[in-house]
């Protein structure tokens, strides 16, 4: 499968929710049965979001940037997977993390989803959790400063 051209913004809720949310309610609500109320949160307001966009201008991905440093709600259309969306969005939240001087970039990972977040440098820390009836594991990434 080829790789599709993407371009990676970031910004606000505001800024991004349209294009977002309907990526988000196709992949946790639709495909893996996430109710709404708990797919959606107060810390959307607060978050910095990332929304990748093919080259017909199509938000294909997204995922967001607590003010802490998790990274979260990354989720990619269905025919945009395999293409290196999703990496493109982690990269952008991760470099994004690291200018804001997070020492640690930390994620609860789907367990299906580990191995493309270790290829990106997480690294699995402690067992399996549930959120949302989904297994989940914790993974972080140290971050080097921003020279």
């Amino acid at each position: 499968m080829n790789n599709i051209e993407v371009s990676v913004r970031v910004g606000d809720w505001q800024a991004f929710k349209a294009d977002a949310m309907p990526i988000r309610e196709a992949v946790f609500v639709v495909e893996q049965g996430v109710p709404l109320d708990e797919e959606v949160d107060e810390m959307d307001e607060l978050c910095l979001h990332a929304v990748a966009y093919d080259g017909q201008n199509n938000a294909v991905a997204t995922g967001r940037l607590l003010p802490d440093g998790h990274i979260g709600r990354m989720a990619v259309h269905l025919h945009a997977r395999k293409q290196h969306v999703g990496s493109a969005v982690l990269s952008a939240l991760v470099s994004e993390a690291r200018k804001r001087g997070h020492p640690l970039a930390i994620l609860h990972a789907q367990v299906h989803a580990t191995n493309f977040y270790v290829r990106h440098g997480f690294i699995a820390e402690g067992g399996e959790f549930l959120e949302a009836d989904i297994p989940h594991v914790k993974m972080t990434m140290r971050l080097d400063p921003v020279a």
